[in-house]
């Protein structure tokens, strides 16, 4: 098919389009918009995907979908990454749920056996990122720059978990992701029961192991 080049009244734009024909100048106005909001939709999904890396956690209980806000946690998002390419998380397991609250994991093996990590990353909490319903974030000790590999995923939103202020009290615990899809896999984890195991207080009744987590691209 021709092609016509022809300039939209309306977005102001020189465009080549399929020739036309006769149609009428509001036809080919609303072609236009129709070709630059398809276009605009893709390039902003791509920018989208291009900026902030997108991770597959694979479970017992079905697969996880985050997106890491890189720009806003940088170290955090590097360190948690340097885990997903050694394999850290291959079979570990979700070792703590607490119900309308959250769910933790990331740092014990099938055996409820501590993995060696690496130093700790510095928190990143101060980032103004909230800890929302299905957002990601930094599990650790009283020492705010304590966290290493585990971490956990709100069931709720918890803003008490938000950074204060530099106090060891208020600092808050760093949001570095959200999950995009997969949330009912989070919300099936987060009902299971729970036994006290140890010096663990809330360990599923059933086993929720990480298969697998991997860069998705």
């Amino acid at each position: 098919m021709a092609e016509a080049s022809w300039k939209c009244p309306v977005l102001d734009r020189l465009w080549f389009l399929p020739d036309l024909g006769t149609a009428t100048e509001s036809s080919r106005s609303l072609l236009a918009i129709y070709v630059f909001s398809v276009h605009k939709k893709k390039n902003c999904l791509e920018n989208t995907v291009m900026s902030n890396p997108l991770v597959l956690m694979e479970t017992s209980s079905g697969d996880i979908l985050i997106e890491l806000f890189e720009d806003k946690a940088p170290e955090t998002v590097a360190n948690f990454m340097r885990y997903v390419d050694e394999g850290f998380y291959r079979n570990t397991i979700f070792h703590r749920v607490i119900k309308d609250f959250m769910i933790q994991g990331g740092g014990l093996g099938v055996r409820m056996d501590a993995r060696p990590t690496h130093a700790p990353v510095r928190n990143e909490a101060g980032n103004g990122l909230s800890n929302k319903r299905g957002t990601i974030a930094m599990a650790r000790t009283s020492d705010p720059h304590s966290a290493a590999a585990q971490f956990f995923i709100n069931l709720v939103d918890n803003a008490e978990l938000d950074h204060a202020d530099d106090t060891e009290e208020g600092y808050g615990y760093c949001v570095f992701g959200r999950v995009e899809d997969g949330m009912d896999v989070v919300d099936k984890i987060g009902k299971l029961k729970v036994k006290a195991q140890g010096e663990h207080e809330a360990v599923p009744v059933d086993m929720v192991v990480i298969t697998n987590v991997s860069r998705f691209e």
